[in-house]
């Protein structure tokens, strides 16, 4: 998979059963962690490596951070807590951001971890091959390092979404005489991570099973409480449920077993079912549209096939109730950023059916207007279930719509390489800001034929443009939220994609499992506090 977009089923908290959970999170939590002990955890599919700073594939994201970590961790309400920085200012004028690194920190290989790997890290690897670090960290000019401890990130202009993007999933900080003079995407430390964090690789059996071991001199003293990890990867969500029901599983997420057993696994004694820890995440199911096709570049045509769905039926048909209908690209989830003052789109067949008429599309002797490819990933039978909705849904107004399935590549070089679609239905990560999530499919500069996950529709509209660069330099809470919400606003009255459904983040541990939820990063945490009874 070529991007955390692509994510089994995308997954993101909403309160769904949190509260009934929090008073056994809670006393879970109050006991005395106790050492030692093997854990087994699933990720959907196997990595192709194990460095997430070239790649941010779901699987990545999450076993990534058990080897290298970030700057910065995130508690739930996205405020950023010490990891390898203990402390950091941000200047008046937004253009220096100070970090004051943890000491007494080494790399696996027992070197010393200093200011100079933080600035190798954002220079010349994460700006230049993280696949939203090129794009979140460009404003960054230079990285200061007036002592082994302090690094100073100078900036070209204010970029308020950096302080949202430091974690180990998404900034990993890696050993500066390890990938120096090297090509960083072939190092071979790429699959045998030399990182700071609090796990190493002990072996690794392609297809079968990912081992790690406790690192003996991590800088968290005690910690991990884990003696070993294992990583497997099932086939299928039949096959987890399976595994967890024999006791060979005990933790899984980006919900691991079919929609319909959650509920059963919720009322189970034997496991816990949590929601949060996708809130750094926030992914959303769209539909993008292609402009550039003669009845799609028609406004009216797009507002039609809006009201031809309908969202509360989608969320119970196609998520078992497990997602929430969307009114806008930011979700509720980011309350300090939604609005609720966006053009509406209540479902409403007739007056999509007139509006299609208006556009010059009337119905043929079969009852069609037109025909429309709806191209699809095969990463979850969820995805077809929702194109197979999607597609009835249309046929009500006269659009006869082809269902096109096709693996994770080629479905990405169709829709970023040959704009070869019509509508494409995916997952979109707004992440923990919109400037690094979501203004990418927005933006006219994103516009860049073969690179994957950006503007694909040829959407253009320079009050958009002006408004994204806007809220992508504004430091000013007050004032950056008045351009969120413009942006919005024209977001859904121009609609080059439709926001469908947040499906719910949904992680299932076994009973005697600790600490696996600890905050906004989920399971995309370093594991550092996991621990087994």
């Amino acid at each position: 998979m070529a991007d955390a977009d692509f994510i089994p089923l995308t997954r993101r908290a909403t309160l769904l059963g949190a509260t009934a959970l929090a008073a056994t999170a809670g006393n879970a939590q109050a006991q005395a962690p106790k050492r030692g002990g093997t854990l087994v955890m699933s990720i959907i599919p196997e990595p192709a490596s194990l460095v997430c700073a070239f790649n941010t594939a779901a699987p990545l994201t999450v076993i990534g951070p058990k080897f290298v970590e970030g700057l910065l961790a995130y508690d739930f309400a996205l405020n950023p807590q010490p990891l390898l920085a203990t402390a950091w200012s941000v200047s008046a004028d937004g253009l220096a951001i100070s970090f004051t690194l943890r000491k007494g920190v080494t790399w696996h290989d027992g070197k010393p971890f200093t200011s100079a790997d933080v600035a190798y890290s954002v220079l010349e690897l994460l700006k230049k091959f993280h696949p939203r670090g090129r794009s979140t960290l460009a404003p960054v000019t230079s990285v200061d390092t007036p002592d082994d401890h302090t690094a100073i990130f100078r900036l070209s202009r204010p970029a308020p979404a950096i302080m949202s993007a430091l974690s180990s999933s998404e900034a990993p900080i890696l050993p500066k005489h390890v990938y120096e003079g090297s090509d960083p995407l072939t190092n071979p430390r790429n699959n045998n991570p030399i990182g700071t964090g609090p796990f190493r690789l002990a072996q690794w059996q392609r297809g079968n099973f990912i081992e790690l071991e406790r690192n003996p001199t991590y800088w968290d003293a005690g910690k991990p409480y884990l003696d070993r990890l294992v990583v497997r990867s099932f086939t299928d969500a039949g096959a987890r449920a399976a595994a967890f029901e024999r006791g060979e599983l005990q933790l899984a997420g980006t919900t691991p077993v079919p929609l319909a057993e959650v509920a059963g696994y919720r009322a189970n004694a034997k496991f816990q079912v949590e929601d949060r820890g996708e809130e750094l995440n926030n992914s959303l199911d769209i539909m993008e549209f292609n402009l550039r096709h003669p009845m799609l570049g028609k406004l009216e045509v797009r507002q039609a096939i809006r009201n031809a769905i309908n969202s509360d039926l989608m969320v119970r048909v196609v998520w078992s109730g497990l997602a929430m209908p969307l009114i806008s690209p930011i979700p509720s989830t980011l309350a300090k950023l939604h609005s609720t003052d966006v053009p509406r789109y209540p479902f409403n067949t007739a007056k999509a059916a007139a509006m299609l008429d208006a556009a010059g599309a009337p119905r043929g002797a079969d009852g069609m207007r037109f025909k429309l490819r709806l191209d699809v990933p095969s990463i979850s039978d969820v995805y077809q279930r929702e194109a197979e909705f999607l597609r009835q849904s249309l046929r009500a107004i006269g659009i006869d719509i082809e269902i096109r399935i096709s693996d994770v590549p080629s479905f990405l070089k169709r829709i970023y390489a040959e704009y070869d679609f019509d509508m494409s239905l995916l997952p979109a990560s707004v992440t923990a800001d919109p400037t690094i999530g979501l203004q990418r499919y927005y933006d006219s500069k994103a516009i860049r034929k073969g690179t994957f996950l950006v503007n694909a529709s040829g959407y253009s509209n320079p009050e958009m443009d002006a408004v994204l660069d806007g809220a992508a330099i504004e430091t000013d809470a007050a004032k950056r939220k008045v351009l969120w919400e413009r942006f919005q606003q024209i977001a859904m009255r121009d609609l080059p994609l439709i926001p469908l459904a947040m499906p719910n983040s949904i992680t299932i541990a076994a009973k005697s499992v600790h600490n696996f939820i600890a905050g906004a990063d989920g399971l995309r945490a370093n594991g550092a506090e996991l621990w087994v009874e």
